[in-house]
């Protein structure tokens, strides 16, 4: 095929992906199963555009994608694919091309490509690694799932700490098998255990005889193997780390977690919570329908039983609304803007606790925040429609109503969304995945009952 464009990705300006003709020449191309082509529009692509690109196309075109470009589908392109396609693109794949994938990757990559595979693939891919790197994963695999040990790298430099400058030099160019990527040469004493690091920036820039103890950085720390990651991934973004080194419970050097790695999973793990939020779970773009449709349900579930009880609250006054209709038309008003204060509360509080800066410390303080927030909001617009019922509908008590239900309203959101997802963490559910649910019924309930409450009060 002649007529197909050259590689190219959406670069200029500082933006990057997928240019919408390469994957429509990439599907032509596709079609009439020109190889060459093929070879030619995604040989030259970053590993990161080419999984992005199997991730848009769709299945059918994905399968027959994988069957024509042998040999393409290398293992930095299976890291970078979105976890709920990797099994479906490593089982595509022939045995060889598999084990020959895994084989350049390291350990920490490996293992994140081969924990949830089944049991005769994940075999596959040890033997496909030679001696060291095999116990090194299955080492890693028998850390609890979200450890440090689990996601750390075993590949790492280490040098005695009483080594000079100059020693190091000559021992990084020795012949030694060094990572492809490392930012830090980890010193050790004799009984190998951590005692500081040096950055290879210093020691480039220093005289040969500096002892590498004067040179080692101040950020320096040590992270236990079962450590949760995410606090590791934190610890490393507070303190500005580049690499963490990972120790044994003997106190010496397991592996390093670095800092890409780090921030990674600080952006998946964010992803996940704001997809939990809207209560999708863990679905992407590449999930099939019913997939997509069994995970949303559960949540939708809940929604309608959480929206059940809130129209209960609404029968108990229909002698009240039947008797002064306006009420059916400002009562949505009320609702909402309790709803959407409840949520501003409710992400700020679960991204507080993702982050550990919402502690026991200051949790009074935040409630606090956000109840005099909420409080002044609610007079703000208790007096904005407070003059709007009254004018609409010619009667100055609806509009003391509103506007007394919008602060009661107001007030209660801020408090549901700080105080709801901090019971749910200490009862051991996840914020995330729960608090929205809650949330929406509180300030429904309260937007309700104050509303009806006080109008059958006060109109009737």
């Amino acid at each position: 095929m002649t007529d197909l464009i050259s590689p190219q990705t959406e670069t200029q300006g500082g933006a990057f992906g997928i240019a919408n003709s390469l994957v429509g020449s990439v599907l032509l191309a596709v079609t009439a199963k020109d190889v060459a082509a093929l070879e030619r529009l995604l040989s030259a692509l970053h590993p990161a555009d080419v999984a992005h690109l199997i991730e848009l196309i769709d299945p059918k075109n994905r399968r027959k994608l994988l069957a024509l470009w042998k040999g393409g589908v290398d293992g930095d392109v299976l890291s970078e694919l979105d976890e709920s396609l990797r099994e479906e693109v490593i089982g595509a794949l022939a045995p060889e091309e598999f084990a020959e994938a895994v084989r350049d990757l390291d350990s920490d990559d490996v293992v994140d490509l081969v924990e949830y595979l089944d049991e005769g693939r994940q075999e596959a891919a040890l033997e496909a690694l030679d001696a060291t790197d095999r116990v090194a994963v299955q080492q890693a695999l028998a850390y609890p799932e979200e450890s440090a040990g689990r996601h750390m790298q075993v590949e790492l430099v280490r040098a005695p700490a009483h080594w000079s400058v100059g020693d190091a030099i000559d021992f990084l160019r020795s012949d030694i098998a060094l990572p492809d990527q490392f930012y830090h040469i980890i010193l050790v004493d004799p009984r190998m255990k951590a005692v500081g690091y040096v950055t290879l920036g210093r020691v480039l820039s220093a005289k040969r005889n500096v002892p590498l103890r004067d040179i080692v950085e101040d950020s320096f720390r040590t992270f236990h193997v079962t450590q949760d990651v995410e606090e590791v991934a934190n610890a490393i973004n507070h303190y500005h780390m580049i690499t963490a080194p990972v120790v044994d419970d003997d106190d010496r050097v397991a592996g390093v977690i670095t800092i890409d790695d780090a921030m990674a999973f600080l952006e998946e793990e964010a992803e996940e919570d704001l997809m939990r939020l809207a209560g999708v779970g863990d679905g992407a773009l590449s999930d099939r329908v019913f997939e997509t449709a069994r995970r949303r349900f559960p949540w939708l579930a809940v929604n309608l039983v959480t929206a059940i009880f809130a129209s209960l609250v609404i029968s108990i006054f229909e002698e009240t609304i039947a008797g002064f209709v306006a009420l059916a038309v400002l009562m949505p008003i009320v609702a909402s803007m309790g709803g959407n204060a409840g949520t501003q509360s409710l992400t700020v509080a679960v991204r507080a606790l993702a982050t550990r800066d919402l502690t026991g410390a200051n949790l009074w303080r935040v409630i606090r925040r956000e109840a005099f927030a909420g409080l002044m909001n609610g007079l703000i617009f208790a007096v904005v429609m407070g003059v709007i019922g009254a004018l609409w509908f010619d009667t100055p008590l609806l509009g003391l109503v509103i506007g007394l239900a919008m602060v009661i309203n107001l007030l209660i959101a801020g408090l549901a969304g700080v105080c709801v997802p901090v019971l749910l963490e200490k009862a051991g559910i996840d914020p995330a995945l729960a608090s929205g649910a809650f949330v929406t019924t509180v300030t429904d309930v309260v937007g309700f009952f104050a509303f009806l409450g006080l109008a059958a009060v006060w109109l009737l």
